[in-house]
């Protein structure tokens, strides 16, 4: 824009030589005056036109002018506040845009040390909004800069570590969520170059990293998005590889960050819990809605160590596992299991949910064979039953053929014939409704939960039915684990025995051809033997592990709880949706493998599910059928289209 000169500027000198009369003194004045009066106004005219012309917007002379502003400021306050801001924000703009279209912009920046600048201007102010803008300015800046020589100079100087380490006034609303973006900001360049222009190290050791060490301030705080900036942060860093800042972050203090993590978890499992105490007395909708948000805190919570496990850095790896084991698993989730009333006791079906979480997420074989091996963990009391791994006679434990259990007397045939009867031993030694003190006879974490499928509640018995199934299903473990849990599926086990028999093992062939249930030489070992091992000598858990008991023994115990439960009255749908899967799982080959007691309670079952699905289908519901098909079908076809 062209401003045009005042007039009276411009018509004065015209106007006093016409006005004057020409005398000889007054002309040769004038004659002298007139040339330097007329520079000078022409001076003025060029300066007052360079003040008011336009500057381009994006342009060294932009960001020179700004600068020399900035340098010209000594104390901040509110007549210059909103300059400062704006040049701030400007800078910005004008540093990325040089960085896409020229380099001379950051030359300029280098050369007028323009990070120095932000950093004094910090200094000088104490009010919030030059501070807000500086962080926004320098995430902005950050992010968007595609030059690596660029990332390099920023952080090559110390003036990015004083931002970091300065007090800024987190009691300001928006302060913390500005300068959590800038830590993040910061932690997505991060690379094997970068990351050492953020350290101090001293004989090739990391003593200090401002940025790592600032961030875990907040790694607890209150607001949800918050945390997972954090957590993100410390992923970039676990994710670099530097060895020297792997040590720096596996050591005291700044390992107990981890543990102070599983202690937070924990405390998310408890509150849990007591939403789902909460919700079995009372379901409100605002109480699910929490149930639901403290179980995606949860999952996420998971999912973020086994990030972090999965790093690259053994020792973070080691410190995470030990302290899930050590403070949720054996404290808390094991003795729940069992019962066992503790200061950090929680539900059954919160501790199923949590163990199936836990080998679900983390996909670490060590994490997930000592949870495994820890389901054969036995209380230490005294009147236990021997003989058998759950206190009872089973007849299969003594490898009872078919005809012998067709044999049995006609009192208990008789018994049998109803689908919720106990007569069986199985059913004796797994009440239906067990106390407190059923559950302290020395049985193991696995027959607690055998239990709880043949005579827990809904709840208890889908949970234990997933949690097999998540066993079943999780690739870390090995078959011998899944073998001496007795969940090993028939086609994996005839693999197995039919690769033993073609390297020349005999007893694997007389096994392979073999149509006898009876009990077979088919003892637990391998990675079994060697985590139980381990919980005994690590943790000092007893675990029950007699080498008489065979895998197919545990096999049949857990068949003989899939029919009990299938015979049982009043059990949903998706109980048995789990529990079906599972037994497919498990069928044996021929019918000649399947013992009489479990074909009759299978055969009841299906007669019982049967007249009760005729009941229904007599009932007004059907008539609802095809509407509600019809209208179905039409959000299917929104969906497709």
């Amino acid at each position: 824009m062209r401003c045009a000169p005042p007039p009276a500027a411009g018509a004065a000198p015209w106007a006093a030589q016409g006005e004057r009369s020409p005398s000889v003194g007054t002309a040769s004045c004038a004659s002298e005056l007139a040339p330097h009066a007329h520079h000078a106004d022409r001076r003025g005219f060029a300066a007052m036109w360079l003040f008011w012309r336009t500057r381009n917007r994006f342009s060294i002379e932009e960001l020179r002018y700004l600068t020399d502003q900035l340098q010209k400021i000594h104390v901040v306050y509110e007549a210059n506040k909103e300059f400062v801001v704006e040049a701030l924000r400007s800078i910005a703009e004008l540093m990325i845009y040089g960085d896409q279209h020229d380099p001379l912009f950051f030359e300029f920046f280098m050369e007028k040390q323009i990070m120095g600048e932000f950093a004094r201007i910090l200094r000088i102010s104490k009010l919030s909004r030059v501070s807000l803008q500086l962080l926004q300015t320098m995430s902005i800046m950050i992010q968007n800069l595609r030059n690596e020589h660029s990332i390099y100079y920023i952080f090559s100087n110390e003036h990015i570590n004083f931002l970091i380490t300065y007090s800024f006034d987190f009691q300001i609303d928006e302060m913390l969520s500005y300068y959590i973006s800038f830590l993040r900001a910061i932690s997505g360049k991060l690379n094997k170059n970068t990351i050492s222009l953020l350290v101090k190290t001293k004989n090739d050791e990391v003593i200090s990293f401002p940025l790592y060490v600032e961030a875990l301030k907040f790694a607890f705080h209150e607001d949800s998005m918050i945390r997972v900036a954090i957590r993100t942060l410390t992923l970039n860093v676990y994710h670099v590889g530097d060895e020297s800042v792997n040590r720096f972050v596996s050591r005291v203090p700044l390992s107990d960050y981890f543990s102070d993590m599983v202690k937070h978890f924990q405390k998310q499992c408890i509150d849990l819990d007591k939403l789902v105490v909460r919700s079995a007395r009372n379901v409100e909708p605002v109480l699910m809605a929490s149930i639901e948000d403290a179980i995606v805190q949860i999952e996420d919570a998971l999912y973020y160590f086994s990030d972090v496990m999965s790093s690259g850095i053994p020792d973070l790896g080691n410190f995470i596992t030990e302290n899930i084991l050590q403070l949720l698993v054996f404290r808390i989730v094991l003795p729940s299991l069992q019962r066992q009333r503790t200061d950090l006791w929680i539900s059954v079906s919160t501790s199923m949910y949590l163990l199936c979480c836990i080998l679900h997420i983390f996909k670490d074989k060590d994490m997930a064979s000592t949870v495994a091996a820890a389901l054969f963990h036995q209380p230490d009391c005294p009147d236990r039953k021997q003989g058998t791994p759950n206190g009872c006679t089973s007849e299969h434990d003594h490898g009872i053929s078919e005809n012998q259990v067709s044999n049995t007397s006609a009192e208990d045939q008789s018994k049998a014939d109803k689908p919720t009867s106990s007569s069986s031993a199985h059913l004796q030694c797994l009440p239906d409704h067990p106390s407190a003190s059923d559950f302290c006879q020395g049985n193991t974490l696995r027959e607690h939960l055998l239990s709880y499928i043949t005579g827990g509640d809904g709840s208890q018995a889908l949970g234990s039915l997933c949690l097999f199934a998540t066993l079943l299903q999780t690739k870390e473990l090995d078959e011998s684990m899944l073998d001496a849990l007795g969940i090993l599926p028939q086609r994996k086990q005839h693999k197995k025995l039919l690769l033993q028999a073609l390297v020349g093992e005999d007893t694997a062939e007389r096994q392979l051809f073999s149509s006898s249930s009876g009990v077979a030489d088919d003892s637990i070992c391998s990675d079994f033997d060697i985590y139980i091992r381990k919980l005994q000598s690590n943790y000092g858990l007893q675990c029950h592990h007699p080498r008489q008991l065979t895998s197919k023994v545990h096999r049949y115990q857990v068949l003989d709880a899939l029919v009990t439960l299938f015979s049982r009255a009043n059990i949903s749908a998706d109980v048995r949706v789990v529990g079906g899967w599972l037994f497919r799982q498990l069928l044996p080959h021929g019918e000649d493998e399947f013992t009489a007691f479990h074909l009759k309670l299978l055969k009841d079952s299906h007669k019982d599910c049967s007249e009760k699905l005729l009941e229904e289908s007599g009932g007004c519901w059907c008539d609802l059928l095809l509407p509600i098909v019809r209208e179905a079908w039409k959000n299917c076809k929104k969906v497709s289209n």
